[in-house]
């Protein structure tokens, strides 16, 4: 553009310079595939020798405990000592609880209902009066046959002085005697109901609830109450017939109830039924329990446990210590160098959480109770007790020692 400026531009108008822009320069392609091969060698070398060096090192730290090598750390586990304890052979069952003595106090006479004077559900003694009935008609009747007793026996007596006379025949005077006999039975009789208006009861123990009221007629056989025995307690249970042979009165039973789940109760076994069930295969028994405090009742359940044989120094261990594997029965013992080594064992009586062990191990072994499922024969382990702390002994020692 032509102007009169200096710089050839019209005079009213500013342009700014632009920057200059530096073009790159041409990339020289010098040899690249004689840079890349030598990388290449570089790289490999170097894997190699690594691969080297850590074979080296691990073949060196296999061998001894100075050569630094990995090694499996123990594994915690926990443990028990065998100790000889007190081992029942017993055989549990259910049974129900019932009172050694259980009547229901009846009225043997119809009459109206006097009186009740007993408590319910309190303890009464033996000959306790329990109820009175209206006595006024059978105290007429005894009073009536008395009169009449009183000149049967005067009659009679008359009647021996005039057989002695020679007055009256000898049917006279048995017949004379033979009212007076009558005349005894009649008050005797009249005496027994009399005396049934007051209904007392037959023993001590427990009386019942009220089956009646004050001013209810009463008919021969209605049930007043009820009186249980309850100093000594019954229970009754079965047990299969392949326990028979073992089973004998006088045997130790210790019971547990519902009522009662912290507490036991110790009886003797009193009866066994010389009968076999034959469709349950079953025999009866019946074991006697004293009931102090009079706490157990009738008609409670009870848990009971049938004591055969008792042995004070069978070795023991928790059940869940012991694994099977085929028809062998097997625990882990701690050995001294903190290995465990598999051993057979021969099994006996069994509870709720111990199992007796007959043949395979001595007192004193440390068996390894929990975590066995993960172990091997001559595994490493840290005994711990079930607190989670090192377990005593020599073999918790070494645990100690481990964990540092």
């Amino acid at each position: 553009m032509r102007g009169g400026g200096a710089n050839g531009y019209s005079a009213g108008l500013m342009i700014p310079s632009l920057p200059s822009i530096r073009r790159p320069k041409p990339h020289r392609r010098s040899a690249p595939f004689a840079v890349r091969p030598a990388i290449r060698r570089c790289t490999a070398g170097r894997t190699l020798a690594l691969f080297v060096a850590s074979f080296a090192l691990a073949s060196c730290g296999g061998k001894g405990a100075g050569g630094g090598g990995f090694q499996m750390p123990p594994t915690p586990v926990e443990v028990s000592r065998v100790e000889p304890q007190t081992v029942r052979d017993q055989f549990h069952a259910l049974g129900s609880i019932e009172s050694d003595e259980n009547v229901q106090i009846v009225s043997e006479l119809s009459a109206i209902v006097v009186a009740l004077p007993f408590t319910e559900g309190q303890s009464v003694e033996k000959n306790a009066l329990l109820a009175r009935l209206d006595d006024r008609e059978f105290r007429a009747a005894a009073q009536r046959d008395a009169a009449e007793l009183d000149r049967a026996r005067l009659a009679y007596d008359r009647a021996v002085k005039l057989s002695e006379q020679k007055v009256i025949s000898a049917q006279d005077l048995d017949d004379a005697q033979a009212t007076l006999k009558i005349a005894e039975a009649n008050v005797a009789l009249s005496r027994a109901r009399l005396d049934k208006t007051r209904i007392r009861a037959p023993f001590g123990g427990l009386v019942g609830r009220r089956r009646v009221s004050p001013g209810a007629y009463l008919s021969t056989g209605d049930v007043i109450t009820e009186l249980a025995r309850v100093d000594e307690m019954k229970v009754t249970l079965s047990m299969p017939e392949r326990y028979l042979g073992q089973l004998h009165p006088g045997l130790p039973v210790t019971i547990m109830t519902p009522a009662y789940p912290n507490e036991s109760f110790a009886g003797r076994l009193s009866v066994v039924d010389p009968i076999v069930d034959p469709q349950t295969r079953t025999v009866q028994l019946v074991a006697r329990i004293p009931n102090v405090g009079r706490r157990l009742r009738p008609g409670l359940s009870a848990d009971v446990s049938v004591t055969f044989a008792e042995r004070t120094r069978a070795l023991v261990v928790p059940d869940e210590a012991v694994f099977a594997e085929g028809n062998r029965s097997f625990v882990y013992v701690v050995k001294t160098d903190s290995s465990v080594t598999r051993t057979a064992i021969d099994l006996g009586s069994r509870d709720s959480s111990h199992v007796e062990v007959l043949r395979g191990l001595e007192r004193g072994a440390l068996v390894v109770r929990a975590g066995h499922q993960k172990l091997f024969e001559g595994a490493k382990v840290m005994p711990v007790s079930s607190a989670g702390g090192p377990a005593a002994g020599p073999s918790g020692k070494a645990a100690a020692e481990a964990r540092k």
